[in-house]
């Protein structure tokens, strides 16, 4: 496993052709995510798409009472600020380090241009949005049909693909402000846990004992969530090179609306 300060030690990173990686290479710039650092807030556009390594960034969504609750974490899967490239440019939600760690960063017009110059990189980036999207979505099933044991535990389960280690540094504070449950309703669970042999917690510290155990006891959600990731980004960096820029207009683009110029004819989906 590549070390944290090594960019490709980020899945996406590594997923990328060696013609995109050598332009990007040396624009990324390497990071220290300190717990509680805003990444993004909203309806303020990020000023960097960030790439953790080591860190895990909880995306939250806070309402006017104060109240919060979390929609997805992100890790050394992906990439924290998608609304940079599909279009919207801010977003409702806010994103921030849940657990310290490293990361890279490169710059917003950067990004921008990838997606829009290179097929390989929009392709790739559109595909971790789709696993993204899911995790989004189950974990609003989750919050509305599943205990808060389960809840918990897939939470649990989600922090440690993130991680190289087997313990996640967290408080019982802010693991009830990012499933939006009471303090008292994750100390209960954490007790639960311990009970059962599944995890070690003290003083912020939770260590894993029980992997196995902790899935059986999670709901499906973490399964459906962690397969999607795996069916949609590479396992491996990718070897072939990326595609040239090129712009081709849609097969669905309409013959009427296609102006003929001398010496040069474009056709729907090609171009000569």
């Amino acid at each position: 496993m590549p070390h944290p300060e090594d960019p490709k030690s980020n899945r996406l990173l590594a997923a990328l052709s060696d013609a995109d990686w050598q332009r990007w290479r040396l624009r990324l710039e390497r990071v220290d995510l300190k717990l509680g650092q805003i990444l993004y807030e909203p309806s303020s556009p990020p000023v960097y798409a960030s790439f953790p390594t080591s860190a895990i960034v909880s995306l939250q969504y806070v309402m006017g009472s104060g109240a919060s609750s979390e929609i997805a974490v992100v890790g050394n899967e992906g990439i924290v600020g998608t609304s940079l490239f599909l279009g919207g440019g801010a977003t409702t939600s806010h994103g921030s380090v849940l657990i310290a760690g490293q990361g890279f960063r490169i710059g917003a017009q950067m990004i921008r241009d990838e997606f829009d110059r290179y097929d390989s990189v929009r392709l790739l980036l559109l595909r971790y949005t789709q696993a993204l999207i899911t995790q989004i979505a189950q974990t609003a099933v989750c919050n509305r049909h599943h205990s808060v044991d389960q809840q918990f535990c897939g939470w649990l389960l989600h922090c440690l693909d993130r991680l190289r280690q087997g313990e996640v540094v967290v408080t019982q504070e802010l693991i009830a402000s990012v499933l939006g449950v009471r303090r008292e309703s994750v100390t209960e669970a954490a007790c639960r846990l311990q009970a059962a042999g599944l995890i070690r917690y003290a003083r912020g510290h939770i260590s894993v004992l029980d992997r196995a155990g902790l899935e059986r006891r999670s709901c499906e959600c973490h399964s459906v969530v962690k397969k999607e990731y795996d069916r949609l980004l590479p396992q491996e960096p990718a070897a072939r090179p990326a595609n040239p820029p090129r712009r081709v207009l849609p097969a669905w683009y309409g013959a009427a609306a296609i102006r003929h110029t001398p010496g040069h004819e474009i056709a729907a989906g090609r171009e000569t």
